[in-house]
């Protein structure tokens, strides 16, 4: 089963390492492999938890465009195909 950590968990697991503590070691306190470890370290590294949140809200907001985008272009493709059918 996947667990859900919050930004505030990630960041600390981040600053924990910056402050010197091994990767195994907070690894194995989060119940993480290594790899999950520096793919947040990646994505999240020195970041406060608000920049991750916010980070987070704008992933959503982005998708949520991205749809919008998306259902705009098939009306279009709609409305264009019927405009030639009536030509």
């Amino acid at each position: 089963m996947k667990k859900r950590f919050t930004e505030s968990q990630i960041v600390a697991a981040i600053k924990k390492q910056e402050s010197g503590m091994a990767v195994k070691d907070i690894c194995r306190e989060f119940g993480i492999s290594d790899a999950t470890f520096y793919n947040w370290k990646a994505k999240y590294g020195g970041m406060e938890a608000s920049d991750v949140k916010r980070l987070k809200e704008l992933e959503a907001e982005n998708a949520q465009l991205k749809s919008m985008y998306a259902e705009a272009c098939i009306d279009l493709r709609a409305l264009k195909n019927l405009i030639e059918k009536k030509l």
